[in-house]
């Protein structure tokens, strides 16, 4: 394996660039001797309270164009722990850390003439390396949008499929059958992250069609995002009679972010047959992520990048995670670019599922395609 000597970094620029939404997100463009590195931000139509707070686009541009890049001008961009440090003290907005910092670790994987995913295993540690030689993420579909994420009114975020296949390649054929024959049902009305957005109002009707015996499936409930009225409504007991019920294996944020007694009632309750995945509860934040382990309030983590700010955060908080036992997703967002940086990490530190929308639409498949290439690559 080649190993470059010199691997710092000579220019970042940034700039605009349009979303899948069809709002205004951050580019970063980084170039070292080993070429030039592109990665962008993505951006929550749900945000939590938690996240890493973000600056207007134009202003994330300016920030690095003017601030970050004059000071990691010369840096090393194989020390991703390093860098990530500079650019978090510079108080730049998570938006402008994000891009620059998954450019900054696409371009150490070429420096060491390594895959990025490869890269990544090795910067998690062996427990993560040996992970990642299995390519190891289920895939969790969003058939169906809801919430923030659609215009009709159903009350929950996503409704995902979860093909219970060996190999990635076989769970997209599976998805992408149902998508097919969903639309034919649904017509093409969609959401934000390409899932169907038909007019019913209920999960219950929502699960009905996604009844299949080849998938299991996970809610994100998105309840930050509830009424006062719909909180109530969606309690222990309307969850504990929905598992019993559908072939579910997962609920994200069955509660709000701060309702931390329900969280622990309900993975006391259901943790062992479910994962309770915490979004906002925990926003990919290592303090928040021990705070729900010490109150037992959730048994998985949905991982992040730009809830946090920097890709070395994002991995402290998938290795502290792991440590307790909890199941891992690697998450997109609703407005999200043909960036597949997600995939490698999915693989890169051997997280148990990762979300990247529909079976559908080039900025969702453009890491399913990816995470294909990296099967290939190890499972030929």
């Amino acid at each position: 394996m080649n190993i470059y000597k010199d691997s710092k970094v000579k220019s970042i620029k940034a700039r605009e660039i349009l979303d899948s939404r069809g709002n205004w997100t951050v580019e970063a463009e980084l170039e070292t001797p080993q070429g030039v590195f592109i990665d962008s931000t993505p951006s929550g139509a749900s945000t939590g309270k938690y996240e890493a707070k973000t600056v207007a686009p134009e202003i994330a541009v300016k920030n690095i164009n003017e601030i970050i890049a004059p000071e990691l001008k010369g840096k090393d961009v194989s020390d991703q722990k390093e860098v990530d440090k500079i650019i978090k003290k510079l108080n730049v907005g998570a938006n402008a850390t994000t891009a620059v910092s998954m450019a900054i670790c696409r371009a150490g994987a070429a420096a060491k003439n390594l895959p990025l995913y490869r890269y990544i295993a090795e910067f998690c540690g062996e427990q993560f390396s040996a992970a990642a030689e299995n390519c190891s993420p289920q895939t969790c579909f969003n058939i169906i949008n809801g919430g923030a994420h659609a215009t009709n009114d159903l009350d929950f975020q996503e409704f995902m499929i979860v093909p219970q296949t060996k190999t990635i390649k076989e769970s997209l054929k599976i998805a992408s059958d149902i998508y097919r024959e969903l639309r034919n049902k649904l017509g093409k009305n969609v959401g934000d992250e390409g899932g169907f957005a038909p007019d019913i109002k209920t999960a219950g009707e929502s699960l009905e069609l996604l009844s299949s015996q080849n998938i299991k499936i996970i809610i994100d409930v998105a309840a930050s995002q509830f009424s006062d009225a719909k909180k109530k409504i969606y309690n222990l007991d309307y969850f504990e009679n929905l598992i019993k019920k559908y072939s579910i294996i997962g609920l994200e944020d069955p509660f709000e972010e701060n309702d931390w007694r329900n969280f622990q009632e309900i993975t006391e309750k259901l943790g062992r047959e479910i994962t309770i995945i915490g979004d906002d509860l925990l926003a990919t934040n290592p303090e928040r992520i021990k705070e729900a382990h010490e109150k037992k309030a959730c048994n998985g983590l949905l991982l992040k990048v730009n809830q946090i700010g920097t890709v070395s955060e994002a991995i402290e908080a998938a290795k502290l995670a792991g440590s307790y036992g909890w199941k891992i997703m690697v998450s997109h967002r609703s407005g999200e670019t043909n960036d597949d940086f997600i995939a490698d990490l999915a693989v890169g530190i051997g997280a148990d599922y990762i979300k990247a929308g529909a079976p559908a639409r080039g900025e969702r498949v453009a890491k399913y395609n990816r995470l294909l290439r990296i099967e290939e690559e190890l499972i030929g």
